[in-house]
């Protein structure tokens, strides 16, 4: 199986499991400040970072208060070293809330240099970051919400009712055909010559592996006869779980591509992407994307394999 490298949770990060309940219900969910606070600052899926002069890169766990005095909610991460780590999402710029010495990079750009310690740090953070964002108003009646249960609860001020985070499951699969080919394709919205394997959201109702059949013969009209789970990736841009598989279609045919979806797919052999690479004439998805991983997992692999 290929290193399916995403954010994972690698350090004594105390959130998940047993005590969760009484983390968020207990006097850390107050998120009052303190000396044990330190804070993670995001901004619109970028987190603050320092980087190392390998070029490793590292979550900055702030000590002061990033707020400003405004009310911006925190996010009760867990604990860390006996600290408490808080997320902080800073809207737009603005000379109370911005320090000109935070670095915000955008984590789907350099995820793939994250230690791995602060890589769920910094997942969490800008997920619950977009939800904060995207969630002020209660869906039903229009009230406003406030956070409660350490940032992970927001109750509708009017009505009462609860909203939780929110995850979208997305499968995303490397196709092969009869010849061990691997099915890429640039997606309408995709930038010049980016090039991945297929992806789509899951529909209610369907399975994971319906989805993968469905989505390949929407977007380019093949039938899909077997697909092997790999591995899932939290891609937080803004709120997908994404379910990578390998996928076959032993009698591909031709390509019918989805109108306004798909603008270009091929199918490609191992010595035909090498030279469409070498020419410049295809982009790659990033290192620290299942996309990429589902590729490097069908070069490296006979079809014998």
């Amino acid at each position: 199986m290929p290193t399916l490298r995403g954010p994972h949770l690698s350090t004594p990060l105390t959130l998940l499991g047993s005590d969760r309940d009484a983390l968020l219900r207990g006097e850390d969910g107050v998120l009052a400040p303190g000396e044990d606070a330190r804070y993670l600052v995001t901004r619109a899926g970028a987190v603050a970072l320092t980087e190392d002069e390998d070029g490793t890169l590292h979550a900055v766990l702030e000590t002061e208060d990033p707020r400003g005095g405004t009310t911006q909610p925190l996010v009760l991460l867990g604990r860390r070293d006996g600290v408490r780590v808080l997320a902080v999402e800073i809207p737009e710029p603005s000379p109370e809330l911005d320090d000109p010495g935070r670095d915000l990079r955008d984590l789907r750009r350099v995820a793939d240099r994250l230690a791995d310690a602060d890589a769920d740090l910094a997942a969490a953070a800008v997920a619950m970051g977009a939800w904060h964002r995207s969630m002020r108003h209660c869906p039903l009646c229009g009230g406003l919400l406030e956070p409660e249960m350490a940032g992970w609860v927001l109750r509708c001020r009017e009505d009462g009712v609860e909203q939780f985070p929110r995850t979208d499951p997305a499968v995303i699969m490397a196709v092969r055909d009869g010849q061990d080919r691997l099915l890429l394709a640039r997606n309408a919205h995709f930038r010049g010559r980016f090039h991945s394997v297929l992806a789509g959201f899951v529909e209610p109702g369907e399975s994971l592996e319906n989805a993968v059949a469905r989505e390949v013969a929407e977007e380019v009209g093949v039938a899909v006869t077997e697909v092997e789970y790999m591995g899932s990736q939290p891609w937080p841009f803004p709120r997908s779980l994404m379910l990578g598989y390998r996928a076959w279609a032993p009698e591909a045919g031709e390509l019918t591509l989805q109108d306004e979806e798909i603008a270009e797919a091929r199918w490609f052999s191992r010595e035909e992407l090498a030279a469409a690479l070498a020419a410049d004439e295809i982009e790659l998805p990033g290192p620290a994307s299942m996309g990429r991983a589902l590729i490097d997992d069908w070069y490296g692999r006979s079809a014998e394999a």
